[in-house]
């Protein structure tokens, strides 16, 4: 039987017909195309556009190695597996259409993943692993974040150019068109050829969410690369270099997103500034306006946890709090032989796994880290969890040493595995959320957010979305940043010293010595945090502000 597309009925306010597309998607532990903060936020903003019933369907790409899995080599160090994926929840739409990647036709098949399956917007997922393909062709969808060059910028051509044709084939009238970062953005040159090569047309359909401000998040390849893998989807080089404006032989994709684009969006106010100082000084590019990440509550919080804290009932708090700890400790000592505390200050760190996010700073001064943690009068546990993409050597080296520098500290466990599964219980489980990024390099950072719906507090430099929210002492603790002029290696010393200040004389005395006065911290993030981070208010925001 043909496929056929049947969007539920939206709200009245939401009749506006977008499509998202983003190269991954954090919507369940079982559905593993996704690597970390980016699909965490665009799994989050799916489960909202659901619950509000916006005219919104998401594009992505069924990745069929996933990102990786994250095991252990004999030594307990961090090992890389890639093991085919197989989904029974998602429907074979049937519909296989062509598209050209470097002058050669490739297949690509389109499956379906229902609303109610997940609880998100109707997705659809590309993939050329089809029998159709050649066996080069197969490979495009094999890897999310493939190291070679060749093969990301055809993974990209799949996202934009196939997922622009997808909607054409369903008969979809799509108004808008969201790129969730740049990685989609053949997207432009599908809709501009489309659209009788007028930019003007492709500026009032196409709007754009500009994520890190990180060089490799901000991709850039040769022009002649592009234009031999058929990127410009026939539009010849000349009229790209004019429209694109490309002053040299290579396009940012970024920067030309901004300029196809009728409106972008930052994501945290700190970013938002950041962002129109990076790109603001090009021509042709639109506004940059700031929609602050946000993380869906539905999905994140513990219901007990949230049921207790509405009842004001204290007592049913900590209870539910102590629990979820020792679930998670479970976790823990299953994995790697540690039986921590439920009672015990617990920290834990974890995240997308990158060298800005400084997953070390806490150990910089590591005897002093081993004084916190050896204390047995006010013990204090820390917990590390996170993905480093696979090729990225500095990031591995920087977990293998973690585990190598507490392997013998008992109150210390590094965690395998970060997903959304192990993401929840972490969050469940820890009383402290640690933040550690360079500042201004974390465009928004979301885990804290998800953190503080679940009772534990966000430790935090105050870079992306924390000092939207951040009471230093009423609903989190801050570490001060240093000089962001200074060199790399001198900041780090002076905020790892400020991270053990604030812990050594603000944190721990208040946990142990004023329990009451921690749990009305406590208490005053989780109140804080919802609704101006919960991932509807995102949602409206990007109808009323980047839709419209």
């Amino acid at each position: 039987m043909a496929f056929t597309f049947k969007a539920p009925a939206p709200a009245a306010k939401y009749k506006t017909a977008a499509a998202y597309f983003s190269m991954e998607f954090a919507l369940d532990q079982s559905l593993k195309i996704y690597s970390g903060g980016l699909g965490f936020l665009a799994g989050s903003h799916m489960r909202s556009a659901y619950e509000l019933k916006q005219n919104l369907i998401g594009i992505g790409l069924l990745w069929t190695y996933g990102y990786y899995d994250q095991v252990r080599n004999p030594d307990q160090s961090m090992k890389a597996e890639f093991l085919h994926k197989q989904y029974s929840f998602l429907e074979d739409t049937g519909l296989i259409f062509p598209i050209t990647i470097h002058d050669a036709e490739v297949h690509v098949k389109a499956l379906y993943l229902a609303p109610e399956t997940f609880g998100t917007a109707p997705m659809f997922f590309l993939t050329t692993d089809i029998a159709e393909n050649d066996y080069l062709s197969r490979t495009i969808t094999h890897h999310l974040y493939d190291p070679d060059t060749a093969a990301r910028v055809a993974q990209s051509m799949v996202l934009g150019i196939g997922g622009g044709k997808l909607l054409d084939v369903l008969g979809r009238q799509t108004d808008i068109y969201h790129l969730n970062e740049g990685h989609g953005l053949p997207l432009a040159f599908y809709l501009y050829e489309k659209h009788g090569r007028d930019l003007a047309e492709v500026q009032k359909r196409l709007v754009f969410t500009t994520h890190t401000p990180e060089l490799a998040g901000n991709e850039e390849h040769p022009m002649q690369l592009l234009q031999d893998m058929s990127f410009f989807c026939g539009v010849p080089e000349e009229e790209i270099r004019r429209v694109a404006r490309v002053e040299n032989n290579s396009l940012n994709y970024t920067l030309t997103a901004l300029r196809f684009a009728r409106k972008a969006n930052a994501v945290s106010k700190v970013h938002g500034e950041v962002a129109n100082e990076m790109w603001g000084h090009y021509a042709g590019i639109c506004p940059i306006i700031s929609i602050t990440n946000a993380q869906n509550g539905t999905y994140w919080r513990d219901p007990q946890l949230a049921a207790a804290n509405k009842a004001k009932d204290d007592t049913a708090l900590l209870a539910r709090k102590r629990e979820m700890k020792k679930a998670f400790f479970k976790i823990v000592a299953d994995q790697t032989g540690t039986l921590l505390d439920p009672d015990a200050l617990t920290i834990v760190w974890a995240r997308r796994f990158a060298a800005y996010k400084r997953a070390d700073l806490i150990l910089r001064d590591f005897e002093r880290f081993k004084k916190l943690v050896s204390d047995d009068s006010r013990p204090v546990q820390v917990i590390w969890a996170g993905k480093p993409y696979p090729k990225d050597q500095g990031a591995i080296d920087i977990f293998n040493s973690i585990i190598k520098h507490t392997q013998d500290l008992k109150r210390c466990a590094v965690l395998t595995g970060y997903e959304l599964g192990l993401s929840a219980e972490m969050k469940k489980g820890s009383d402290l959320w640690l933040n550690t990024p360079r500042y201004p390099r974390e465009a928004s950072g979301t885990s804290g957010m998800t953190a503080a719906m679940n009772a534990s507090v966000s430790v935090s430099i105050a870079d992306g979305w924390i000092p939207e929210f951040a009471k230093d002492g009423e609903n989190c603790f801050l570490i001060n940043h240093a000089d962001v002029t200074l060199p790399d290696g001198e900041k780090d010393n002076l905020e790892a010293d400020t991270l053990l200040t604030v812990l050594e004389t603000k944190v721990v005395p208040m946990y142990y010595d004023q329990p009451k006065q921690f749990l009305k911290v406590v208490k005053a993030a989780m109140k804080d945090v919802e609704p101006e981070f919960e991932s509807g208010r995102m949602a409206k925001e990007y109808y009323e502000q980047l839709y419209k």
